[in-house]
């Protein structure tokens, strides 16, 4: 009976963790570690709905009070950890330390359970707020914040890949806010919300993925070929951006370090992009900005950003830009005057560090396959 009363309640739910599951089986775009901790999300979604039931149901026909504290000190411990897990699956490159806030608040609800610091439950199995009640759905604003704030700048400020975060934002925030419009009650449907909202962005991130460069995060060549020739009358600069020294890191500490080279400068082009203006990795270590209808000044001062960004950390690129704002060169032609001052800047690189990048026999360093590591040709 009480099964049977779980499944009506939650039979939305355990539709779309299922198709979430199934999806996450026979996708080919996510790497494993990815794919792992999305299994453990929708598994955390299940045991939450799980306690969201046997609590409530408690709360309404009974039972040990001292059992419905245990429950709801689960479910204000389990959210928080919920949304950092989500944090710690979306965002590259998340570190554990995000679980930390998570498991000092788990810490609190559970002394609660014998404090009523946060809550507390009377003989009758009824819930009481206590002095902190609010201190729960704090802690999951700003993880929210925090999810949604570090989605929007490592995106690519492309409307596709920002509209699937406004409705996740949207479906986060109103499941964070609709329990003090509507009661309590709507707590009973956080998860189905919650899985709804992931699925749905889930679904929107693989569409995207045919768009991007899988290592980077950075939109790919194909994209940069389809948005050249989008438009193009709106393309006011280029900036050509080729990364010094990657050879030399895949030979000498091999090619993940090369990966994580890489990773780090894309992230300081992200860093350093505003609105339309778009990155694009078009080979190796060759990178590409396309900036739509945007002033000179705007131009430098995102040369700037780049140089100051990848300046903090052990890497360093060559960048070369043009800007036409009359209209009077092609984008062909503007990616050629780009790549020509980047080039000439690269020669002034290897130059004043006295690097050769010449193999021994004295023949031109050729690129190498794109199916070779780090995602593509490793031409220096």
């Amino acid at each position: 009976m009480v099964i049977k009363e779980y499944i009506l309640q939650n039979w939305a739910l355990i539709l779309m963790l299922s198709a979430f599951a199934i999806s996450l089986k026979v996708t080919v775009f996510l790497d494993k570690k990815s794919i792992n901790r999305l299994y453990t999300l929708i598994v955390a979604v299940f045991l939450l709905s799980i306690v969201v039931f046997a609590e409530f149901r408690m709360g309404e026909h009974g039972g040990d009070p001292a059992v419905r504290a245990v429950l709801t000190a689960a479910r204000y411990s389990a959210t928080p950890f919920i949304i950092a897990l989500v944090i710690f699956t979306l965002i590259k490159r998340q570190r554990w330390f995000v679980f930390i806030p998570a498991a000092a608040l788990a810490v609190l609800n559970f002394v609660s359970v014998r404090t009523g610091t946060v809550f507390s439950v009377k003989e009758d199995c009824t819930l009481v707020r206590g002095t902190l009640w609010l201190l729960p759905y704090v802690f999951v604003g700003v993880y929210y914040m925090f999810l949604i704030y570090v989605l929007c700048t490592r995106s690519n400020r492309q409307a596709a890949e920002i509209i699937p975060i406004v409705y996740l934002s949207f479906a986060l925030v109103a499941g964070l806010l609709l329990p003090f419009v509507l009661g309590s009650a709507f707590s009973q449907i956080f998860c189905t919300t919650i899985a709804m909202a992931l699925y749905v962005y889930y679904v929107f991130s693989i569409i995207q993925i045919t768009k991007k460069d899988p290592l980077t995060g950075l939109l790919n060549r194909q994209a940069y070929y389809a948005d050249m020739g989008s438009e193009p009358e709106e393309i006011t600069a280029l900036l050509s951006i080729d990364m010094n020294g990657l050879k030399t890191i895949n030979d000498s500490e091999g090619h993940a370090a090369g990966d994580e080279a890489l990773v780090t400068l894309a992230l300081c082009f992200i860093r350093a992009l505003k609105r339309r203006q778009s990155c694009y990795r078009v080979g190796g270590d060759e990178f590409v900005i396309i900036c739509r209808n945007t002033s000179h000044n705007e131009v430098i001062k995102l040369d700037e950003r780049i140089r100051r960004y990848v300046g903090e950390t052990e890497y360093s690129c060559s960048v070369g830009y043009c800007y036409c704002g009359d209209g009077s060169m092609t984008p062909d032609e503007m990616i050629k005057e780009s790549d020509a001052k980047m080039y000439a800047e690269k020669a002034r690189h290897y130059a004043g560090t006295g690097s050769d990048r010449r193999p021994k026999n004295g023949a031109e360093e050729t690129a190498l396959p794109a199916d070779v590591k780090n995602g593509g040709e490793h031409a220096e």
